[in-house]
């Protein structure tokens, strides 16, 4: 098979095991072209790509881009808080008005859990979901297991802990969906307040003791608690979710194995993981960064040439 089965990318769940391997077969290419002397190939030279940003993003929306440009594609930018969005334009508008522009394909990160899927029925472009609310972020599960893949060997087999704020993380929700997809175990753990209630229905079980998780897992994915998506408190403090959740090297140390510590960023230094963990060389932080460019590469020339 060399092309995907879906024409967009809307949430792990729409993909089979066989897109996802065929995205990291062609973001193994990519990834040797960006360490070339010259980074760039004319592949996209005829498409044109939107960004559609309605939600703060620095990471996301930079790794994008440069993946885009890497393959030559023409690129505009678009940010709600400068846009019409805020004078009471509906979002199909704002979209349709972009895509009367000739635009090929839509990045699209939305508060709204499902954006991307509304989006995909009834406009007439490629969609790429760059995160809906709290419910999928498909291209950062991708990097994250690309990047299990790069350093353990393979993805199957492999014990996962999700770390953190299940609870408002997209980011969990596309990881447990694509490591059960490829064969991996998954355990989740936090406060009991930031476990979404039927969490086991997904075949993920829970370990409230982040000792006991650690020393479980091969990898640990640490999460950063989303202050912005809170309206209640769901812990005493950060100190005290600092002491219960967060890892340090003491901690780390004392396992009776080595594992991998991930994170999607952005992090907050002291509470989830501290420092000396972030730069430790179990930490594949700044790999997922580097892979982040390549399978969004992968993703955007795959879709790009289903469109052609």
């Amino acid at each position: 098979m060399s092309e995907l089965t879906v024409n967009h990318l809307l949430g792990i769940k729409y993909l089979q095991p066989e897109d996802i391997q065929l995205i990291f077969e062609t973001a193994d290419h990519f990834k040797e072209v960006i360490n070339r002397p010259i980074k760039k190939v004319p592949s996209l030279r005829d498409i044109t790509i939107a960004n559609i940003f309605f939600e703060n993003s620095t990471r996301t929306k930079l790794s994008f881009e440069l993946a885009q440009k890497r393959l030559s594609a023409d690129v505009i930018s678009f940010s709600a808080a400068q846009s019409s969005v805020k004078k009471g334009e509906t979002l199909i508008d704002t979209v349709n008005n972009i895509l009367a522009m000739k635009v090929d394909m839509v990045v699209m990160r939305h508060a709204n859990p499902g954006a991307a899927y509304f989006l995909s029925k009834n406009v007439k472009a490629s969609i790429i979901n760059a995160g809906d609310g709290a419910h999928e972020h498909p291209t950062q599960a991708l990097l994250d297991s690309y990047s299990i893949r790069e350093r353990l060997g393979e993805v199957g087999g492999k014990k996962v802990v999700i770390v953190g704020d299940i609870l408002h993380s997209r980011v969990a929700l596309s990881n447990i969906f694509a490591l059960q997809m490829q064969g991996a175990e998954v355990k989740v753990c936090g406060p009991k307040t930031l476990i979404p209630k039927h969490i086991e229905s997904l075949g993920v079980s829970v370990e409230p003791n982040l000792r006991k998780a650690l020393e479980w897992c091969d990898v640990a994915n640490m999460l950063r608690v989303q202050n912005e998506r809170m309206d209640v408190n769901y812990f005493p403090s950060t100190r005290e979710y600092a002491q219960q959740y967060g890892v340090d090297k003491a901690l780390l140390d004392s396992l009776s194995k080595e594992i991998v510590i991930m994170h999607p960023g952005p992090i907050n230094r002291g509470v989830e993981i501290t420092s000396d963990v972030a730069d430790s060389k179990q930490s594949v932080i700044l790999e997922q960064v580097e892979n982040g460019v390549a399978i969004r590469m992968a993703v955007i020339y795959l879709l790009a040439s289903k469109i052609k």
